[in-house]
């Protein structure tokens, strides 16, 4: 036994090694003595206050980054950062620009770093950003709700339709169930990679969310299994209703950050899609417990673990939230969905048989599920 620990324990200490020369030795800086620095800058928020632009920017490079000059619309203009104007590896920095925008106007911002190296940003309409946050907490909260816990009570509706279903009828809605969420889980990864697109680059937020997506797929299905058996009725529900509520959190975010970016036009036009498109999410979580008798209590349970993250999504969104986050915050939706579409596919073999899963039933149900979610989502 000792024999076979040391070499275990022996691959792990070369190992450590080799990565101590590498990191702290840093023999291959001579071969790139004369090379100029990597240097990324990425925009993560901007906000506009009369006669100030303000923005968050994260730095990344072989050696810290000094932000040397800054343009507004090809003119030089005074400007303060904080903590400082050296960004560090991965570092963020806070860039005030007094400057006198113009509302609805279009302004081009351009960095300048020490080695000449430039970053723009484009502002294609200027909106005052305001102090969304503290002047509507009650709007933002009416919002939260109607984009999350209403639309979903509403497809909670559909429950007692679902009862005494026939055998062929049941197969049939746990196959939309799927679809709607195969559709669902899509969309989020997809929502989740476009977000994580405007990260900086080494923080590598496209890989991120499918690491954190099956990372959470497989605690969530250890948790669901810890008993021994797969979990159906209300535990599946309750399975569908956590998912959901995941995903709800990201898209609380992207209205959230709507608001926040002064575009009430645009926040609008998304709630009304998430609206219609979370009706049908509700009747995801009404299928499996058809087959129970809950409670008003506990389907308002359903109702607000499905729904109520998407409220914690609006504020956080008003107050900025990073690009990165709100990846990781779609890849752990994707993930709970991921688990649910596997206790579903499960329970439908279970109950129908291998045969039944390709069924006429099922595979109705499960392109009426995908073309429902689909015309929904045009709507976002």
């Amino acid at each position: 036994m000792k024999n076979r620990l040391v070499w275990i324990v022996l691959p792990v200490i070369g190992l450590i090694a080799v990565l101590a020369i590498i990191v702290i030795g840093r023999p291959l800086d001579p071969l790139t003595a004369s090379a100029p620095p990597v240097e990324e800058l990425s925009m993560e928020s901007v906000r506009l206050e009369p006669g100030l632009i303000t923005l968050v920017v994260r730095a990344d490079g072989s050696e810290p980054m000094r932000i040397a000059q800054v343009q507004v619309d090809g003119a030089y203009r005074a400007f303060e950062a904080s903590p400082s104007t050296v960004i560090g590896r991965l570092e963020s920095a806070t860039v005030r620009i007094p400057y006198p925008w113009v509302e609805g106007d279009a302004h081009h911002i351009l960095f300048v770093t020490q080695t000449g190296a430039t970053f723009d940003h484009a502002i294609d309409v200027a909106v005052p950003t305001g102090d969304i946050l503290f002047d509507n907490i009650g709007l933002l909260m009416l919002v939260g709700l109607l984009l999350g816990p209403v639309p979903v009570a509403l497809g909670l509706l559909a429950l007692p339709a679902l009862r005494g279903a026939s055998a062929g009828w049941q197969g049939f809605i746990l196959s939309v169930t799927f679809g709607l969420l195969l559709f669902l889980f899509i969309d989020t990864i997809r929502e989740g990679l476009e977000v994580g697109e405007a990260a900086i680059g080494r923080l590598r937020a496209g890989p991120m969310v499918w690491v954190v997506m099956l990372s959470t797929a497989a605690l969530l299905l250890a948790a669901g299994r810890r008993s021994g058996r797969p979990p159906e009725g209300l535990a599946l529900a309750g399975f569908i209703a956590l998912g959901i509520g995941l995903h709800n959190l990201g898209e609380g975010l992207v209205v959230g950050a709507a608001l926040s970016g002064g575009s009430a036009a645009l926040a609008g036009f998304l709630v009304v899609g998430f609206v219609i498109h979370n009706v049908s999410e509700g009747f995801a979580i009404a299928a499996p417990a058809s087959s129970a008798r809950p409670s008003l209590l506990h389907l308002g349970g359903l109702a607000a673990l499905a729904g109520l993250p998407a409220i914690g999504g609006v504020f956080a969104g008003a107050i900025v939230v990073s690009p990165f986050w709100t990846a990781l915050c779609f890849g752990i939706g994707a993930g709970a969905i991921a688990q649910v579409l596997v206790e579903i596919a499960g329970l439908l073999a279970r109950r129908f048989g291998q045969a039944g899963l390709v069924s006429a039933p099922s595979l109705g149900g499960l392109v009426t599920g995908l073309t429902v979610m689909y015309v929904t989502a045009l709507l976002v």
